[in-house]
């Protein structure tokens, strides 16, 4: 069922139609890559007509933007739910933080690479303050007690900097060729002893 810009579709009795479009796209980004996310095939999807989206949405990078947060939001709480269900180590918690990221890249391909599209990141309209740094909080904390003497903000961008290369190159399939492994775990752990120093024994 197709709706004008002011009317109530089924759905709309749950959300708002602003909610039903991000929700729309959320889905379309998992499902079929940043590529299908244009605002005609949102509109489309959400069962409205094509200009209704330019309601809650001025531009189409607002609603972009406005979907990977819903990305952020799904990462953090991922996140949060692995560290309650890991032991107190911090260097234990580290590893979970770090393997719960690059499960996330590789199981949502698409709202990954939206996430950190250059020109989203550059707009302003994501809200890193809102985003991202809650999630680099948590890793700059928890490198803090592993690494306490060491400026814990810059060792933390280095890991995550890493972590995010090797979620790009493993998602395209380069790592695998390069490094002859089919399984993430040694890549993490040299990851890991690169930037916090090899694990105790």
């Amino acid at each position: 069922m197709q709706t004008d810009e002011g009317g109530q579709g089924a759905g709309d009795s749950r959300s708002g139609l602003r909610d039903r479009l991000v929700d729309t796209g959320v889905a379309l980004v998992d499902a079929e890559g940043v590529a299908a996310l244009s605002l005609r095939e949102i509109a489309r999807r959400a069962g409205v007509s094509h200009g209704a989206p330019r309601r809650y949405f001025p531009t189409h990078l607002e609603l972009l933007s406005a979907i990977a947060r819903r990305g952020f939001a799904h990462l953090g709480a991922e996140a949060a739910r692995a560290l309650e269900a890991a032991g107190p180590d911090p260097r234990a918690r580290l590893a979970v933080l770090a393997r719960t990221y690059l499960a996330f890249a590789a199981e949502h391909r698409g709202m990954y690479e939206l996430m950190f599209r250059h020109d989203l990141l550059e707009s302003g309209e994501l809200g890193l303050r809102e985003t991202s740094l809650p999630l680099f909080g948590m890793l700059t904390e928890l490198v803090a007690r592993v690494r306490p003497a060491a400026e814990p903000a810059v060792v933390a961008g280095a890991l995550w900097a890493n972590l995010h290369g090797v979620a790009q190159l493993w998602g395209w399939g380069s790592l695998q060729l390069a490094s002859g492994v089919d399984d993430v775990t040694p890549l993490l752990t040299s990851v890991l002893d690169a930037h916090l120093g090899p694990e105790p024994r």
